[in-house]
């Protein structure tokens, strides 16, 4: 779908990295590598981003390093259309429904990094009822046409400031 709407491919990588996790920060050349693009074509689209304020950047030393831009007014619903699009929101109204008692769920792995793939790494925390989400997961894979894996942690096992960079928390409990 965002596909359609968004003809460089080069921009649609560049929104999932910066715009799913919002700490991201890289700089040109490793964008190019990382995504697998020339140089030119990245460029050219962090700076439409940057023109559109959606990206900021800074120099840090002799790199120009790339974020993107929180307070921009439209930073919510793309963040939400990105999610749309990998089936992140498919994944929490699914696995939350009879799931038991979950306190957070966090996305890890190459899509927490803002990289797209086929696998969806997620790490649930709380009371989980395991018979129901295994039988959720391959229904919800399903649906959003990607294969997920998990591990599950009750409060006490999960370890105590474990979050890192590749953990983006995506759900928790009020």
């Amino acid at each position: 779908m965002i596909k359609t709407l968004i003809t460089s491919k080069t921009r649609v990588k560049l929104l999932l990295k910066f715009f799913l996790n919002p700490q991201n920060s890289a700089y040109l050349r490793g964008l190019s590598e990382e995504l697998d693009e020339s140089t030119n074509s990245v460029r050219l689209e962090l700076n439409r981003l940057e023109e559109a304020n959606m990206l900021h950047s800074s120099k840090i030393g002799n790199k120009k390093m790339f974020t993107v831009n929180k307070l921009h007014p439209l930073f919510k619903d793309v963040n939400q259309i990105v999610r749309k699009y990998l089936g992140i929101d498919v994944i929490i109204d699914n696995i939350l429904r009879g799931l038991g008692e979950p306190t957070k769920i966090y996305l890890t792995g190459e899509l927490a990094e803002g990289r797209n793939c086929d696998l969806v790494d997620i790490i649930l925390v709380g009371k989980i009822n395991k018979n129901y989400l295994t039988d959720v997961i391959e229904k919800t894979e399903k649906i959003i046409e990607r294969k997920i894996r998990y591990i599950a942690y009750t409060e006490e096992e999960f370890p105590k400031g474990s979050q890192n960079k590749n953990q983006l928390l995506i759900w928790a409990k009020d």
